[in-house]
């Protein structure tokens, strides 16, 4: 997918779909809905108390808003960085960071992205930022750091149930999470 887009793909149960970052260091804000009903979404606040961690590992489930798995991480060859912590970027979010006319963003390449599907049909909800690098302080400050992936580095889910994943190219290039200049990430089924 070109840099800065959304895609959505559909995922059947038990089939692998692989996240990878092309060309190193990009940041990809990845969601999962039920492809039965939409409104059953991947949820990292119901993720958290269903692996005991704040940021996923291979072995890991991701669980939707309704306790069921959703996918299953199966593998990483990043640096295995990945927040659950930071909301998608949105047209108010670049409001808050001075930018003025538009520009592209997670959500609205959620939204986008789901319009084939039916349509967004709840509240953007809390992406799974793969690639990107958050350091949580003692005191529960939070740091951004410029992703460190390589090319071709890749995370490798099995669907739990039959989904729509949603990947978008984080387009954000005001605070340089994903480097100096916003890249391609590609989605492969198995």
């Amino acid at each position: 997918m070109p840099a800065g887009t959304g895609l959505a793909v559909h995922v059947r149960d038990g089939q692998r779909v692989a996240v990878v970052d092309v060309e190193g260091r990009q940041v990809g804000d990845l969601f999962a809905f039920g492809a039965n009903d939409t409104t059953e979404f991947a949820s990292a606040p119901h993720t958290h108390p269903g692996i005991s961690k704040l940021f996923p590992r291979p072995g890991d489930a991701i669980y939707s808003n309704r306790r069921r798995p959703m996918l299953e991480l199966e593998e990483d060859t990043s640096p295995g960085r990945h927040d659950t912590l930071y909301a998608a970027c949105d047209p108010a979010r670049y409001e808050m960071l001075r930018v003025t006319g538009p520009h592209r963003s997670c959500a609205t390449n959620l939204a986008e992205a789901m319009e084939p599907y039916g349509g967004l049909r709840v509240p953007v909800p809390q992406p799974f930022n793969v690639f990107m690098e958050v350091d949580v302080s003692p005191d529960g400050g939070l740091t951004l750091r410029t992703a460190t992936t390589r090319p071709g580095d890749r995370l490798v889910f099995r669907a739990a149930m039959d989904v729509v994943v949603v990947l978008s190219s984080c387009p954000m290039d005001i605070i340089p999470i994903s480097g100096s200049v916003v890249t391609d990430l590609a989605l492969e089924l198995d």
